[in-house]
């Protein structure tokens, strides 16, 4: 799908201005909490909504990435409070992935993988949990499996943002389990998150340029996508 001039050139501008308040607040995180943090990451996922937005995109898409922006700024506070509810956010933003992916057929033996990376996880995870936090975190863990699977519905790039929404979210389990965490661990969340979000969101949009444009900015959802 065309756009018209100044729509494109917003698209683009919007865009641009997503990755430059990410690299900023990348650079800052090895040097570990910093007030651009602060600022930058409640920026990201509106800009990269607006983006979507500017480029016709599909609510439910739009949606999840503003579900995103409320998990990004509950987790920010740093309770467990805030966390259940920045974890609530997310899954609230999965269960719009799911339902934008639609029902389509995807590879049984990619499933497969994904169920038992889910238990070896789990278990691996579990007795480092907080007891208030378990049931929760298995339950948000299904729910984000469930959308990395399906993201390959999509193509590959939106299966590559699924599969890195996954690593991000399973590096911060393993800080909250007090398991050995990679150097510098806010860089590697942040960075495999927002190139995820990213991702997700150019498969599909390349998805619903691929389709009849017109279904997609009627219903708000991808064409062809149920």
């Amino acid at each position: 799908m065309t756009l018209p001039y100044g729509r494109e050139r917003a698209a683009r501008s919007l865009l641009l201005a997503f990755g430059l308040v990410a690299l900023a607040d990348l650079a800052v995180l090895p040097a570990g909490p910093h007030i651009v943090h602060v600022v930058a990451k409640p920026l990201l996922m509106p800009l990269l909504a607006a983006h979507v937005y500017a480029r016709g995109g599909p609510r439910l898409l739009i949606a999840a990435l503003l579900f995103g922006w409320g998990g990004d700024t509950l987790l920010l506070l740093d309770t467990d409070a805030a966390f259940l509810a920045g974890m609530a956010s997310f899954a609230a933003g999965h269960v719009c992935y799911l339902m934008l992916f639609g029902r389509g057929r995807t590879h049984p033996l990619l499933g497969a993988g994904y169920g038992i990376a889910l238990v070896a996880t789990v278990a691996a995870l579990w007795p480092g949990l907080p007891a208030g936090l378990r049931i929760p975190v298995v339950c948000y863990s299904l729910l984000l499996t469930a959308m990395a699977y399906r993201a390959s519905r999509l193509g590959t790039t939106a299966a590559v943002g699924g599969a890195l929404f996954l690593i991000s979210d399973t590096l911060i389990a393993t800080g909250v389990a007090h398991r050995p965490q990679l150097p510098c661990p806010g860089l590697w969340v942040m960075g495999t998150y927002l190139a995820a979000q990213y991702l997700l969101a150019s498969g599909a949009l390349r998805y619903a340029a691929g389709q009849s444009p017109a279904p997609a900015l009627r219903d708000g959802t991808v064409s062809g996508v149920r």
